[in-house]
């Protein structure tokens, strides 16, 4: 087995390697999308807001034409295409797009979800609690959206031997098998994506593909960062009021997780698993942006039965 342990993967490493990031307006997918363009990738964004719409999520500032910009300044070539991913027309004509364009894909990301707003209203509820047009869009939204894009873009992934799909995720199969996320709905929608990753592993790996759920922490989105009224440079401040807070990540650790995998030539061990930015830190060797090494899921579980545990020995 070879296990790349340098701390970056070099700025040209997934240089020619096609990328899609599907749902990456903001958080987790402008991350991925960003850490792809930083090792050289051509990444295909895509997302509802752009600067001439707004999606029902409410957030006008975040655009996949500024995650493009973003893409191509760190060194890739960031292409946006808007997209509504429950669409099926409009995904079919975005993976037309790729293949007219590019004449393959090779690494497919399934981040699309936009239901935070659903989350909130339903927190802690119970199913006939939640207003049902709310829990049906959740799973629209961060399971069919999954599905559809999946069944239209596979098909060009496999073209080339390698390909590799990544289901973006809340929590691994570890938590999640044995803890209740929220509501029905919101535990449903980010169940399905480990199990869509498991199963596509199977039908994937016939053609030398490889599919895996990637889960970040705590992460420090767009959104997070409003909820605490703090901003990356001074998130901290929001952790002297949460102090768990302090085992949070910036998007750019779980971008990093999936330009490693992208571009580690044995990840096929990986295929059909749950994985977390921080696992896929301890054996890549990468770090977030401050140059900490966050496990927030392994303090989210050791607080669980230690209320002593301390976030100094998960960052």
């Amino acid at each position: 087995m070879t296990t790349q342990k340098n701390e970056t993967n070099g700025p040209r490493s997934l240089r020619g390697r096609i990328c899609l990031v599907a749902g990456a307006t903001r958080g987790a997918g402008r991350g991925i999308a960003v850490q792809l363009g930083a090792a050289g990738a051509t990444v295909y964004v895509t997302g509802r807001t752009t600067r001439e719409r707004t999606s029902e999520v409410g957030r006008s500032t975040e655009t996949i034409e500024e995650t493009a910009e973003l893409v191509t300044a760190a060194g890739g070539e960031g292409i946006a295409v808007p997209t509504d991913h429950l669409e099926v027309a409009q995904v079919r004509a975005l993976v037309d797009r790729i293949d007219r364009e590019r004449g393959r894909l090779d690494v497919l990301v399934n981040d699309v979800w936009g239901g935070e707003h659903l989350v909130v209203a339903g927190f802690g509820k119970k199913i006939w609690e939640v207003g049902l047009a709310d829990g049906l869009r959740m799973l629209e939204l961060g399971v069919k959206t999954h599905l559809i894009t999946s069944a239209a873009a596979v098909p060009l992934l496999l073209r080339h031997p390698g390909g590799l799909l990544i289901e973006i995720t809340d929590g691994t199969q570890e938590y999640n098998a044995t803890r209740y996320r929220e509501n029905v709905f919101y535990d449903l929608a980010k169940n399905a994506p480990i199990r869509m990753a498991f199963g596509l592993g199977k039908e994937l790996a016939e053609a030398g593909g490889t599919a895996v759920a990637l889960t970040p922490g705590w992460l420090r989105s767009e959104q997070m960062l409003d909820h605490f009224g703090v901003t990356e440079e001074n998130w901290r401040d929001a952790a002297e009021k949460l102090p768990d807070f302090a085992v949070a990540e910036s998007p750019v650790y779980v971008g990093r997780a999936v330009a490693a995998l992208a571009a580690d030539p044995d990840r096929a061990r990986w295929n059909g698993r749950s994985l977390s930015s921080g696992q896929m830190a301890r054996e890549y060797g990468f770090s977030d942006a401050d140059g900490s090494r966050p496990d927030a899921w392994g303090f989210i579980i050791a607080k669980e039965t230690d209320e002593a545990a301390s976030v100094d020995d998960y960052r």
